[in-house]
């Protein structure tokens, strides 16, 4: 009944949104025809001659499959396809929570009731990202970060690794999501780090390689919007420094990691998404669906509240400041709030477990198996006290 319900959420929300949609669609079918050939500023020629198209090559390869038709045609079959992707990363976060509390005690009627109030606050956003912009390499990038984190509740290193090499390949920001690679066990990290790594290399050098030029992309800037947050850090420069796009990267990849070490792997999404909008020089409201696909995360996989409320209060706070709060400062400072908040608290606010093994007294852990893994092994967090009783 769950899945019915956000079904029939979903296509209310396309309908409403889709006689205007598709705002950034140009840009992936204009990639779609340039990576198949077209004229000499194409194919491995693309990054060179067009910095403005910041997508990743996966995002223009898939866009392309939609050239053949009428452009109009193409466009409502892409969106509605988009769309429907959303619903498969709400089913996915839930079989992924499903099999991350197998054996553990959970209730799972209350688990599909936290998948559907998580999701309800989830769908509104993602129609955003997918059907009012259009934009396929968030969609990408954030489907295959999804079906990341359901090889990684399977123990499956091999297939994680692959799949956070598709999100990048789909869009370079989601390198961010990478620390979800050490929440595997420690003997697997080798092996799905050469997988990501070989993946992403074949994707994306040989652009580099054929055209040094390829690397102004990387150089490509916008403006620092007014209500960004980091005007709030201090930032007043007109168009993004140099120095944001390394810092996202890295205080993503910093935290994420933290998280991971502190046996909190499910906010990993959260945090790398949080570090790229606090940093970001613009606002554009699609960013906000990768925060929503984070408290998703967090919220059905993190913690056992009936009530994933970090879910709406992120809809709410980021989504819903845009249409109330007419200052453009005050919206930067609401953004900036947010992200100190929620990274503040999935990182340090106590969350307890009642895991099969933390019942039993707690599992024998070798001495060479680390915090992270050992939270991975036990199916519960190393910081734990003993559980509450039933």
């Amino acid at each position: 009944m769950h899945l019915v319900l956000l079904t029939a959420w979903t296509a209310v929300w396309f309908a409403v949104v889709v006689p205007n949609g598709g705002f950034s669609w140009h840009y992936l079918r204009t990639g779609g025809e340039l990576i198949y050939g077209g004229d000499s500023t194409g194919g491995l020629n693309l990054y060179a001659h067009h910095p403005e198209l910041q997508m990743g090559p996966i995002s223009f390869l898939t866009a392309g499959l939609f050239n053949p038709f009428p452009e109009h045609v193409g466009q409502f079959l892409a969106l509605a396809i988009m769309s429907v992707l959303g619903l498969v990363i709400v089913v996915l976060a839930g079989r992924s929570a499903a099999t991350y509390f197998l054996g553990t005690g959970t209730n799972h009627q209350r688990l599909r009731q936290r998948v559907l109030i998580a999701g309800l606050a989830f769908i509104p956003m993602w129609i955003e990202v997918a059907v009012r912009f259009g934009h396929l390499d968030d969609v990408l990038a954030l489907f295959f970060t999804a079906l990341a984190v359901r090889s990684l509740t399977r123990g499956n290193a091999v297939t994680t690794g692959v799949f956070l090499a598709l999100a990048m390949d789909s869009k370079p920001t989601a390198v961010a999501f990478l620390p979800l690679l050490l929440a595997l066990p420690r003997k697997d990290w080798l092996r799905a780090g050469a997988w990501c790594a070989g993946l992403v290399a074949v994707a994306w050098l040989p652009f580099f390689l054929h055209d040094a030029q390829s690397f102004s992309a990387a150089r490509f800037a916008i403006p620092n919007h007014p209500a960004s947050a980091l005007r709030w850090l201090g930032v007043g420069d007109p168009e993004t420094p140099g120095w944001d796009r390394p810092a996202q990267f890295a205080l993503g990849l910093v935290l994420g990691s933290v998280a991971v070490w502190r046996g909190r792997w499910a906010a990993v999404v959260l945090i790398g998404a949080n570090a790229r909008i606090v940093l970001d020089p613009s606002v554009y409201t699609y960013y906000t669906a990768s925060v929503l696909l984070g408290t998703l995360l967090w919220d059905v996989i993190g913690q056992r509240r009936l009530v994933p409320w970090w879910s709406w209060l992120a809809l709410l706070v980021l989504y819903g400041s845009v249409f109330v709060v007419p200052d453009d400062s005050a919206r930067g400072l609401i953004r900036l709030a947010f992200v100190a908040v929620s990274t503040g608290y999935v990182l340090l606010w106590p969350v307890r477990e009642r895991g099969r093994d933390a019942q039993k007294g707690g599992p024998h852990i070798p001495p060479d198996v680390g915090p992270a893994e050992a939270a991975w092994k036990a199916g519960t967090t190393p910081w734990e006290e003993p559980p509450a009783g039933r």
